[in-house]
Formats: C-alpha cells, sequence, structure tokens
C-alpha cells in the first residue's frame, strides 16, 4: 500500500485557479466518491481510500493505493482535468505530488497551521476534520486515512494549546479589517458593508468591530441570517434587492458570501458612482470563488482587493507566530513518527494474532487431555487449572509480542513477521515491500538475517 497526495494551494496556484476547484458541502462528498470508483478505461480505480481537504487557499486528495504512487498520482490528475476547461499542461505545474511520510508530514503540517497563507490561522484544523467527516459519509475511508487524519487533528490541537502558533489573531477577516483601517485610517465614521452571513462575513465583521467600526449594514439572500449579525454588532440588515442602495452609501464593502460566482459586478457599479459623488470604495473580498468582478477595480474611485492581496496586510503578530514554529515542528514530527510507528506494526498485528490464535488452541488441547486424565476436580479446581494454562499462554507470548512490534516500528516489521511464521509454522501469507524481492511461499528468513538461515525445505529435509 502507498500513501499519495496530488494538491494544489495559495503558493503554486492562483485564486483564478483555485476558485476552480474549489469543492463544497454534497459536491465535496460526490467528488469522493466519484474518484474512489472512477475507472480508467477498463480499470478500476487504484485508491482503495481517499480523503479531498477543499478550502479556499488549497485542495489536496490522500489517497491509498495498492499500486506505485505514479499511477495513482495519474490517476487522479486525469479526475482533476475532466469536465473542467484547462489543459495539462497548465494544471500540471500548479500540482505538488508527494508520497508515503513526506504526505504524512505534509498533513500534520497543514493541521498545525503551518501551511496556511496566514500563519497559524485556527479554521484549517475545522476543515481538515470536516474532509475526513466528508469522506466517512461518502464511504471512502479505511484504516490508514482514518488514523492519519485523527492523528492530523491531535497534532493540531496540540499545536495550538501548546504553542503560540494561533494565540495573536491573524485570520483572513482579521487582515481584512487591517487592510480597511489601513486604508481609510479611523474607521468610528466609516461605513461599513458585509455581503455575506456566514463565518467569514461574522468574523470580518467583529474584527472591524475591535478596530472602531460602528457603522454597519449587512446583506445577504437570506434575510433572517444578516438580521441575526445586525442584532450583534447594532447594525441594520437589507433585503438582496436593496444591494445598490447599500453599495451607493458603503466606504468599504466585505464581501463573503458562498455563491459559486461572481454576485458584483462592474456594470452594477458604475451605475451608482454618480450617487457616490466621488466618494472612494474599497472592496474587500475574502470569498473563493470571489464575489467582485475583477475589472471593478478599474472604476475611478474604486479600489478592489481580494484574497491574494491579504498577506501584505498582516501585522506584527505574525512574528510572534513565527517564533512558534519550531515548537510546532517538533509536534509534527513526534506525530509524525507515531503514525510511522503504527503503520509498521500494522504489518506484525496478523502474524501476533495468529501466534495467540495457535497457542492458545494447543493449550485448550492440552487443558482437555489433563482434564480428561484428573477425576474428581471440582468445578473450581476446574477453572484455577484453566486460569493456569491461559496464564501461562498469556505470559509467554507478552514479551515476543511487544519486542515484535517494537521492532516493526523500527522498520522491518516484515521481516520479523516472516521469522515468526516460519519459527511457528503459521499459516498467514505475507507480501514482502518491492525492496525484499523475496517470494512469500519460500521464505528463508533472509529478510532478517541475509545469507545465514536455511529456508524451510531445507529444515524439513534435515
Amino acid at each position: 500500500m502507498s500513501l499519495v497526495l496530488v494538491g494544489l494551494n495559495h503558493r503554486t496556484a492562483p485564486v483564478e485557479m483555485r476558485e476552480q476547484f474549489c469543492l463544497v458541502g454534497s459536491g465535496l462528498q460526490m467528488s469522493s466518491g466519484e474518484l474512489h470508483l472512477a475507472r480508467q478505461g477498463s480499470a478500476l480505480s487504484p485508491l482503495h481510500e481517499v480523503v479531498i481537504l477543499s478550502t479556499c487557499n488549497r485542495l489536496e486528495i490522500y489517497a491509498v493505493t495498492p499500486g506505485t504512487a505514479p499511477d495513482a498520482w495519474t490517476h487522479i490528475e486525469n479526475w482533476l482535468l475532466s469536465g473542467r476547461a484547462i489543459d495539462w499542461q497548465t494544471l500540471h505545474r500548479h500540482l505538488y505530488f508527494l508520497e508515503g511520510q513526506a504526505v504524512v508530514r505534509h498533513l500534520l503540517r497543514v493541521a498545525a497551521g503551518l501551511d496556511s497563507a496566514i500563519l497559524g490561522e485556527p479554521q484549517i484544523l475545522g476543515q481538515v476534520a470536516q474532509a475526513f467527516a466528508d469522506a466517512q459519509t461518502a464511504s471512502t475511508t479505511g484504516a490508514i486515512l482514518s488514523h492519519l487524519f485523527a492523528l492530523a487533528v491531535r497534532a493540531g490541537k496540540r499545536a495550538r494549546t501548546e504553542t503560540a502558533i494561533s494565540r495573536h489573531t491573524m485570520s483572513i477577516s482579521h487582515a481584512a479589517a487591517q487592510l480597511a483601517k489601513g486604508k481609510l485610517g479611523e474607521l468610528d465614521n466609516a461605513n461599513i458593508l458585509i455581503v455575506g452571513a456566514g463565518e467569514m462575513a461574522e468574523v470580518a465583521a467583529q474584527a472591524l468591530h475591535r478596530h472602531g467600526a460602528r457603522q454597519f449594514t449587512f446583506i445577504n439572500r437570506t434575510y433572517g441570517h444578516a438580521e441575526k449579525l445586525a442584532g450583534q454588532l447594532g447594525g441594520r440588515a437589507l433585503n438582496w434587492c436593496q444591494l445598490r442602495e447599500a453599495l451607493a452609501w458603503a466606504d468599504v464593502a466585505i464581501t463573503a458570501t458562498g455563491a459559486p460566482h461572481t454576485v458584483i459586478y462592474a456594470s452594477d457599479i458604475a451605475q451608482i458612482l454618480t450617487e457616490r459623488q466621488g466618494r472612494t470604495l474599497i472592496f474587500i473580498d475574502i470569498a473563493v470563488p470571489r464575489d467582485v468582478e475583477q475589472s471593478v477595480g478599474e472604476l475611478p474611485g474604486v479600489q478592489r482587493f481580494d484574497i491574494d492581496d491579504l498577506e501584505a496586510n498582516l501585522d506584527a503578530n505574525l512574528a510572534q507566530r513565527q517564533a512558534a514554529i519550531p515548537a510546532v515542528e517538533a509536534i509534527v514530527e513526534a506525530e509524525s513518527l507515531n503514525f510511522l510507528n503504527w503503520l509498521h506494526c500494522r504489518q506484525v498485528v496478523p502474524v501476533i494474532a495468529e501466534l495467540q490464535k495457535k497457542a492458545e488452541s494447543v493449550a485448550d488441547a492440552e487443558l482437555q487431555l489433563a482434564l480428561h486424565k484428573l477425576k474428581g476436580l471440582t468445578p473450581h479446581d476446574q477453572t484455577v487449572v484453566e486460569r493456569l494454562a491461559h496464564r501461562i499462554v498469556g505470559k509467554l507470548l507478552h514479551d515476543p509480542t511487544i519486542r515484535l512490534k517494537a521492532l516493526a516500528a523500527c522498520g522491518n516489521g516484515y521481516g520479523y513477521a516472516h521469522a515468526v511464521r516460519e519459527l511457528f509454522d503459521l499459516e498467514t501469507v505475507y507480501q514482502p515491500p518491492d525492496d525484499l524481492a523475496m517470494p512469500s511461499g519460500t521464505c528463508n528468513l533472509q529478510c532478517v538475517l541475509p545469507g545465514v538461515l536455511p529456508g524451510r525445505s531445507e529444515i524439513t529435509e534435515k
């Protein structure tokens, strides 16, 4: 099994491309299922497990494949291309491809906030957890990705509780408030329009309020949601049909809707410029896909910023978060090692289970023979003898089991599993990794001591 990742993010792709691959809600769950079940020609999907992490800054597809990583990468890339008006070369140069331990470390860094556009932003941890929940709903997860994502959430929580990586506000919404204040100076007399009523809109409004803004208007397609936000911050709520009126009034418009397309066009703004009488209008678009048409920024007296522009407006809190990076990287390395140890131990779990089963079977058979010969035992005496037999089995297997798991964690789980299988004549069959090109049915224990130990056929002949 190989663990693979194909992704693009704010470092490798501009917002124009990222918004083409933004998957949310039921569409995200359907995409996981499609990718998991998709065929290439007449062949079934080479992916046994799939989790898709989709945010405004990234699209990452985590998968487990029984085949090779290049084959899985190609399968995922072809799926990304299907149904989209983009050529292979354009997409390929914006993608990154990871395998094995690099995938583990990358996901842990993402969950810990080390790979975010704004260092340590808290939303990504919930998005990682939600991505896994969506994959569970779509029935595309298995043991490996389940364990990996659970561990990633744990690493993210540790990073935020044990370090200062998220303690100094640096969210996208906060950056938007910083930008607005930088453009207008004091915000106490500024007219602030919030378009949208989701979490991003709410956090942006709260950040602006903390920076002194007091005059708010909220607009959302669902009026009740806008009204709720207006009640929290003492502003007013308007119906969507009153958007033009609100734009004529505003000094700053923060747009954060969940619309899958543009909602504010240059032609709409051009019609209200006369009403504004030369007052500057600042758009800060924090939605992906973007809410405001790009050409709006070309109109006289209008400034337009989107999510990619906000990185330049981070404040001194960034330095305090950067100081926490070494501590967070240490958490990532520790949890990455925990996952790899677990993965290696999985290689020996079947042989441990079969060894225990065989030992208990032998103990039970010998116990029945002994009890048959020991006439006149009371039920209490029989129980004592039975417990004695099984306690001996447990104690004899305890140390080998612990050592076998420990040795597997060092990276040679297959080798020691072969050794136990051969020594105890177990039936479990193992397929060694590619670098141990040895038929599983004729193991000669060279995976443990190359060239020293004889094979099973030699032992049988002697």
